[in-house]
């Protein structure tokens, strides 16, 4: 009844949203794929052998089960591996890394005839959702179906996630009781999950996932051919943004204007990130209204422009995917961004882990025992504002040897916490082998 119930609002909230759906496919080229995936028409799985469904919602996600799935690949040579995610951006990202071994799909709506027929087309196993990807109608027909499902790398954000299900925990505790496992990223992961309904007896804490998939490397393959792309002197300083969001590219143009003025750092360079895609267009702008030079890596790229002496000044708008770990790689500071407003923070583990020194602003809830560990290591700068990140980013771009004492100590701190992927793998076959424990 409760399925019922469901679909009938899942329904109308679709409708509500439509017009919304609509602009985004018209006019960000959003949602313009995958709808018979989710509406539960993913692929048809026709091996008869047993297989793990590992679904992670975005890139990041999708980023962070790399290690995961070559180590279960490894470890279960028998077991299928397929792999849903939710955005379009993840999807292209599935693509690439596992597209051409792994069936990659979207996945579908909580709808409960969709989930039954992409059930019923993978005849999974075990379904595997990465940090927090719990929805009622899911975990109902796969209980019903024997089919164990678990969280792995598990999170709830301090900031937004835990909170709004504090305010409903009477509805999603029968939903996350049905959990057949959690593996969190640490205790206080651990304390939300038990009070969301999670059985004590099937939360470990194995760490994050991330940590494996950062590699520990001095230069990122492809940054020397980033560095000719652009015609950047090697003198020159360069300062990275990366995963940035509004309104804190018109924070970093301003600091950097401000950076610009002193006479040690005329020519240092910026090159900014934008997280999502279909903001490329509007950071562009922005850079243009800050009466900088702009210089978009995607037509470096394609080969459409080739960088002259004229664009020695330009901001370089970082609007290609899969590019930002070799924008890292070149930069002589990194800011993390999505930080300096209240929307979580951005990963800032694959900077660390290459031996970066590394600013962040005040708001990284979703990642806060990583902030956590590096800023007692003396591993990661964080500011409170754009004056702060002005002041911070000039020391350590003036002060070389301070810069690179806070990079090493943060691939340290990258190291020491490695060795997530082999418990969870060790924990998802133990859960294979007695699935009902």
């Amino acid at each position: 009844m409760i399925c019922i119930l469901l679909d009938i609002f899942y329904a109308i909230i679709l409708v509500l949203l439509s017009p919304w759906v609509l602009y985004r496919m018209f006019f960000q080229s959003r949602y313009r794929t995958g709808w018979k995936e989710r509406f539960g028409f993913v692929p048809l799985r026709k091996s008869s052998d047993p297989c793990i469904w590992i679904h992670a919602v975005s890139m990041g996600e999708i980023n962070a089960i790399a290690t995961l799935v070559q180590s279960l690949q490894h470890r279960l040579p028998d077991h299928e591996i397929v792999i849903s995610s939710t955005t379009d951006t993840g999807m292209d990202r599935a693509r690439k890394l596992y597209g051409d071994k792994h069936l990659v799909f979207f996945y579908p709506w909580d709808f409960s005839w969709a989930v039954k027929k992409a059930f019923s087309r993978l005849r999974p196993s075990l379904c595997v959702l990465m940090e927090l990807e719990v929805w009622h109608n899911f975990t109902t027909i796969a209980h019903h179906r024997s089919i164990p499902v678990m969280v792995a790398n598990g999170r709830i954000s301090s900031g937004k996630g835990f909170p709004r299900y504090r305010r409903i925990a009477g509805l999603v505790r029968p939903m996350f009781r049905r959990l057949s496992l959690v593996l969190t990223q640490d205790n206080s992961y651990t304390q939300r999950f038990q009070f969301l309904g999670v059985d004590p007896q099937r939360i470990r804490v194995v760490g994050s996932l991330k940590y494996d998939t950062a590699e520990i490397v001095d230069k990122v393959p492809g940054t020397d051919q980033l560095i000719e792309q652009l015609k950047l002197s090697p003198p020159q300083p360069v300062w990275v943004a990366g995963s940035t969001t509004s309104p804190e590219e018109e924070i970093i143009l301003e600091s950097f204007s401000k950076l610009r003025r002193g006479k040690s750092l005329k020519k240092l360079r910026l090159v900014l990130v934008p997280r999502k895609p279909e903001r490329f267009d509007e950071v562009a702008r922005l850079i243009e209204n800050h009466n900088f030079k702009l210089l978009r890596y995607s037509k470096v790229k394609t080969g459409q422009y080739q960088p002259t002496s004229d664009d020695a000044d330009a901001v370089i708008l970082g609007d290609t995917m899969g590019d930002l770990r070799k924008f890292y790689s070149l930069a002589e500071v990194i800011f993390v961004g999505r930080s300096l407003v209240p929307v979580g923070g951005s990963d800032m583990i694959e900077a660390a882990a290459l031996a970066k020194p590394v600013v962040v602003g005040p708001f990284t809830e979703n990642f806060t025992e990583s902030v956590k560990m590096l800023v007692n290591a003396a591993a990661l700068e964080v500011v409170a504002d754009g004056n702060q990140l002005a002041r911070i980013t000039q020391n350590l771009l003036q002060d070389k040897n301070a810069a690179a004492q806070l990079g090493k100590n943060a691939q340290h701190v990258i190291i020491a916490n490695q060795g997530a992927t082999e418990k969870t793998v060790n924990e998802i076959s133990n859960l294979l082998k007695n699935p009902k424990s």
